[in-house]
């Protein structure tokens, strides 16, 4: 089997392995710190987070509710409690600021195991991939909240790898592990990135709820390009580059506008011409050529 060279080899080799490896560091950092917040309190007893991603109380004032959980709630019939609802509008405020999928790439703890599945593609080479649509979430999205308006029982949350996963931690993995090893094996040997970027629906869900986030990944640098394509191999929604990084003769800016992006940074880190940053939405004018129309909006 044939061991393939990583990107950002060059990246490496020019800002050194710190520099290259930055943003991955800062999310792996997020990751497992979240986690750690989460399990102090039962095995430790050290209760600073009260909890799972589901809905939370830190420091027994902040409420935090994930509003894709809430939502099915209240289509099942159930009415919120009063901290429910504000922890679900304080998550609802943050990614709608920030980017709704910085959820996949800097907290989900599912994440670390479908970027284990895709090093390990990418380090041997494996090219098995699937002709399923990155569409199918959206539908998958709609059937997790038609089940509870329909049944009354939140459906989804039965087979949810991300709070199983959140779970089994905390109370042992039990059937949890035949879950997340079934998302790990379907992105090793199925699809590149399949989980999170063709089936998951929570994924969809704050991909929708940040569409207008400030926070995004701009291709500033973009005249500076040498088509080295690291960035798309390292991408997991690769499809949202090419439009931000070779659209200015179209007049597309070099903003990463795409609702699938992750915000997660590797872009930046694995490009060895600094072509890529993290920006505002409001710069997607920088670097058009002056024949393009002035009213262009953001």
């Amino acid at each position: 089997m044939a061991i393939k060279s990583f990107p950002g080899k060059e990246a490496i080799q020019t800002q050194g392995w710190l520099k290259a490896h930055k943003w991955l560091l800062l999310r792996r950092a997020s990751q497992i710190g979240i986690l750690v917040l989460f399990l102090l309190g039962p095995l430790a007893g050290i209760w600073i987070v009260k909890g799972n991603l589901s809905g939370s109380m830190t420091l027994e004032v902040l409420p935090l509710t994930d509003p894709f959980l809430l939502l099915q709630s209240m289509l099942s019939g159930s009415v919120p409690i009063l901290s429910g609802a504000i922890g679900a509008l304080i998550v609802i405020a943050f990614y709608a600021l920030m980017g709704g999928r910085l959820f996949c790439s800097w907290v989900c703890p599912v994440n670390l195991v479908t970027d284990l599945a895709a090093w390990l593609r990418r380090r041997f080479d494996l090219r098995g991939n699937t002709s399923l649509s990155r569409n199918l979430r959206y539908w998958i999205l709609g059937l997790a909240l038609l089940f509870p308006l329909l049944t009354g029982v939140i459906v989804w949350e039965y087979v949810n790898p991300v709070s199983m996963f959140h779970r089994g931690l905390i109370f042992g993995m039990g059937t949890a592990w035949v879950v997340v090893l079934a998302v790990f094996l379907f992105d090793l040997l199925i699809a590149k990135h399949g989980w999170c970027g063709r089936l998951c629906p929570m994924g969809a869900f704050y991909g929708l709820l940040g569409s207008g986030a400030l926070l995004r990944v701009s291709a500033a640098q973009r005249e500076k390009c040498d088509d080295c394509m690291d960035c798309f191999e390292i991408c997991p929604e690769p499809q949202v580059i090419k439009p931000a990084l070779k659209g200015a003769d179209n007049c597309v800016g070099p903003v990463i506008l795409d609702i699938n992006c992750t915000n997660c940074g590797r872009c930046i880190d694995v490009c060895a011409k600094g072509v890529f940053r993290f920006d505002s939405r409001f710069h997607n004018r920088e670097g058009l050529p002056e024949s393009c129309s002035k009213t262009q909006t953001a």
